[in-house]
């Protein structure tokens, strides 16, 4: 654990744990080459293996962010907890909550078998792809764009400014992902849609192509942190119900078919994409010693080398080391 500071708030303090987590990054950086990039979606594929970059951000303001901080990527999956909670700030908790389940599947994000199988009433979660996909129709809005502006609303709310779209993202998932079109034709079939297929999907592809860094993950992060409060003005940006649940997925659906082992070995709440994203939260501890970020903080990172799960490889690692260092387990 890090030790030695009494006041985690003073520049000299910051500036120490600075160079913790510079070192930090370099060391994991060397372990890019075990991940691979995303390929099912072509042009993922071009994104550098070796890049890893982190932000973090404290609900007291304190800053810390190290490695490839500046290099954008698409959210991909990260945009499933966004979609959800507008979702749930549009039609209510108890509306949603009978079109998407909140277990875990233990199944691949882009699994169809199980749901076929087990007969599901309704997806599992809104963090696999089937109950993303169910989400994204029950909100509002005859077009794609019309569906996709109260997401991108409250990003700008969250972020101070309004993310773009990455179109050739955008229109490589849209040409590429036929086993996302397999799942929306099978949740057609079984009536779980509330829009028309092609109008949800395209707002799906959409909403995975908009383009982040690893600051914007981190404010995303802190404001969920502080239970969905703005840390700065305290105005409340999303309904605390619907944070907390929105954490609990997190914390147990979050990280596709490893969330278990992410929850057992780093502890906090956190959601992944493809492209090499992570969002993660520390919320405010309740600990006998004086730690970093003891009141909550937001967590970005990027790095696009996967392991076979779909999770950053070098990300996880570095995650579960920052943890482990700081006592941000929740547990």
């Amino acid at each position: 654990m890090v030790q030695g500071a009494a006041n985690w708030n003073t520049e000299q303090t910051q500036e120490w744990l600075q160079n913790y987590v510079d070192d930090w990054v370099s060391f994991y950086r060397k372990q890019t080459d075990e991940g691979e990039v995303a390929s099912y979606i072509p042009i993922l594929q071009e994104a550098n293996p070796d890049h890893l970059g982190i932000s973090i951000i404290g609900k007291d303001g304190m800053k810390v962010r190290s490695g490839d901080t500046e290099i954008p990527f698409t959210i991909q999956s990260i945009s499933k907890v966004l979609s959800f909670i507008v979702a749930c700030m549009e039609k209510g908790l108890a509306y949603m909550l009978d079109r998407v389940d909140v277990e875990p599947t233990g199944e691949a994000f882009n699994s169809i078998m199980h749901l076929e199988m087990r007969k599901v009433q309704k997806p599992f979660n809104p963090l696999i792809n089937a109950g993303a996909i169910t989400v994204t129709s029950t909100l509002e809005g005859n077009t794609s764009d019309e569906k996709l502006k109260p997401i991108l609303d409250l990003m700008e709310t969250i972020l101070g400014y309004r993310p773009a779209l990455n179109v050739e993202v955008y229109e490589s998932e849209r040409d590429s992902s036929m086993r996302n079109r397999a799942i929306g034709y099978y949740l057609l079939e079984t009536g779980f849609l509330e829009s028309d297929l092609n109008i949800t999907l395209e707002t799906y592809f959409k909403q995975c192509s908009i383009e982040v860094t690893v600051d914007d993950l981190a404010k995303i992060g802190v404001v969920l942190a502080n239970d969905g409060e703005d840390p700065k003005t305290g105005e409340e940006l999303i309904p605390r119900k619907i944070t907390r649940l929105a954490k609990a997925l997190m914390l147990t659906c979050g990280m596709y078919d490893a969330s278990g082992k992410f929850a057992a070995y780093v502890g906090i709440p956190a959601k992944s994409g493809v492209s090499g994203g992570i969002v993660a939260l520390a919320p405010p501890r309740v600990r006998d010693e004086d730690l970093p970020f003891i009141n909550g903080c937001g967590i970005g990172v990027y790095g696009p080398a996967l392991d076979d799960k779909g999770n950053s490889y070098a990300g996880i690692k570095l995650l579960r080391h920052i943890a482990k260092q700081w006592d941000l387990s929740i547990f």
